[in-house]
């Protein structure tokens, strides 16, 4: 899955590179800003996710013989065609920590190369990016309500295509235990878990029968599935029974899983049976169209629910689908660079960046991010981006730099780290963060300013911009 060609890319990218090239601008260095302009699920925050994958699928980007071929028959010239043959990203990026609490009009992370190589990856980039923190972040609002209960991915079957290969790793970067997608278990070293489909005790006359088979063939981590023809007068009293014969093998039945219904009911009324049976220690899973606002209501009904397999809602990233993510040029050919939109909120930033994390004392965040300009250490106050008679002093604070150079000369610089440790990350930052950003009812706006430089730098910008247009 990791094995793209630099094929992955729209046209527009490689039309413009064809022109730099004939131009004699391929040497012309550039900066560009990922960003995003809007939080998902009218949250408080996002979760980045998908930056290893992204550092590693750069590093081995190439164009293929077939591939030039196939430029070739849509018109590509010989001679960009010749260059294409050698190409592979030499650029140095800069990012954000993979699990880090992101926020909007900042930029997550700057890409420094020259400006065919830093075209061509844009659009790999933002397909990486903003997939898997859309992903990562709803999973992590999940997380947030479901406390210890184990969570896992059930979402492989209801995804767009491959992209719920990538969804079962970003669901483990935002609080994911677990994930029904082997193939994703095998790559990315997340535990896999499964239970059975209704289809396997449909394929059998007796349904008791088909419980004995299952946890003869699986008894370690057994899930019998307990609602195909009735819940609490055959499915649940059946898993006893198997329970029972488990036990004295000297094995123990995992959980039950609900799957339709009413799961608070259901799953009160299954562990009233499983208690008076003596199995205390059989766990209740529930799936069906889970996800945050029904995962908080059941257990704000106090269900007895200890494992939650989430599918649609989750890899599907519902109800925004996408994360508006963009990639903006901010400097090229030793000047910096702003594009000018009749839309305050789409004007972009100027020159080459840094991010300010505003932390008090105790080393809890206090709600702001300060966009400065990169060789700036300290930033005494911080103007709105949009409103400019809005300013904050922030002086006071301590100021974390947010971007770190995490490639240079298309290598990546970074240790690799486990999506456990990921995960960790991201809950640790997540932990820092007021609980007023958090909430999903009109959760507090997270303040993004820029320094009095980087506003001076924009206004001249916009006042060149404009003289030329007189």
């Amino acid at each position: 899955m990791n094995n793209f060609s630099a094929t992955y890319t729209d046209q527009y990218q490689l039309s413009m590179a064809q022109v730099y090239f004939k131009k004699g601008h391929r040497d012309h260095n550039a900066i560009f800003d990922y960003y995003f302009r809007k939080l998902p699920y009218d949250g408080g925050y996002a979760v980045f996710s998908g930056l290893e994958d992204l550092l590693k699928t750069i590093s081995e980007l190439r164009f293929t013989d077939n591939d030039l071929e196939f430029l070739k028959k849509q018109g590509f010239e010989d001679d960009f065609i010749k260059y294409l043959r050698d190409f592979r990203f030499r650029g140095t990026i800069y990012s954000a920590s993979e699990g880090d609490v992101v926020f909007p009009t900042r930029p997550v992370l700057q890409v420094k190369a020259n400006i065919i190589e830093a075209q061509i990856i844009e659009t790999i980039l933002l397909n990486l990016l903003n997939f898997q923190t859309l992903i990562a972040t709803k999973a992590s609002r999940i997380r947030l309500v479901a406390g210890d209960a184990t969570l896992l991915d059930f979402g492989l079957r209801r995804a767009q295509a491959t992209g719920g290969f990538y969804a079962s790793r970003a669901a483990v970067v935002g609080g994911f235990d677990g994930t029904s997608n082997v193939m994703a278990g095998k790559i990315f070293d997340i535990p896999v878990s499964g239970t059975m489909a209704h289809s396997f005790i449909q394929s059998y006359d007796d349904e008791l029968e088909a419980f004995r088979d299952f946890a003869e063939g699986r008894p370690d981590g057994c899930v019998l599935l307990v609602d195909t023809y009735n819940t609490l007068k055959s499915g649940v009293p059946n898993a006893i029974k198997v329970a029972k014969e488990m036990e004295a093998r000297g094995e123990k039945l995992l959980a039950i899983r609900l799957d339709s219904g009413d799961l608070s009911y259901f799953a009160k009324e299954s562990r009233k049976l499983l208690d008076e049976a003596g199995l205390d220690y059989v766990q209740i899973a529930a799936s069906n169209q889970l996800d945050e606002h029904v995962i908080k209501s059941l257990l704000e009904q106090q269900a007895p629910i200890d494992i939650f397999g989430v599918g649609t809602n989750l890899v599907t990233g519902d109800p925004d689908g996408a994360l508006d993510g963009v990639y903006k040029l901010a400097y090229s050919n030793g000047k910096p660079r702003i594009k000018i939109s009749e839309s305050i909120f789409k004007v972009t930033l100027p020159h080459k960046k840094q991010v300010f994390r505003m932390k008090d004392d105790h080393g809890k965040c206090i709600g702001a991010d300060a966009i400065g300009l990169f060789e700036e250490r300290k930033i005494s106050e911080m103007f709105h981006p949009f409103e400019p008679y809005k300013s904050m002093k922030v002086e006071s604070f301590h100021q974390e730099p947010l971007l770190q150079k995490v490639m240079e000369n298309g290598e990546m610089l970074i240790n690799k780290r486990s999506l456990k440790e990921i995960s960790e990350y991201s809950l640790t930052r997540l932990s820092e963060l007021p609980i007023e950003y958090k909430r999903f009812n009109n959760p507090h706006i997270y303040k993004i300013g820029i320094s009095e430089r980087l506003r001076d730098e924009r206004e001249k910008l916009i006042r060149s911009s404009k003289q030329k247009l007189k």
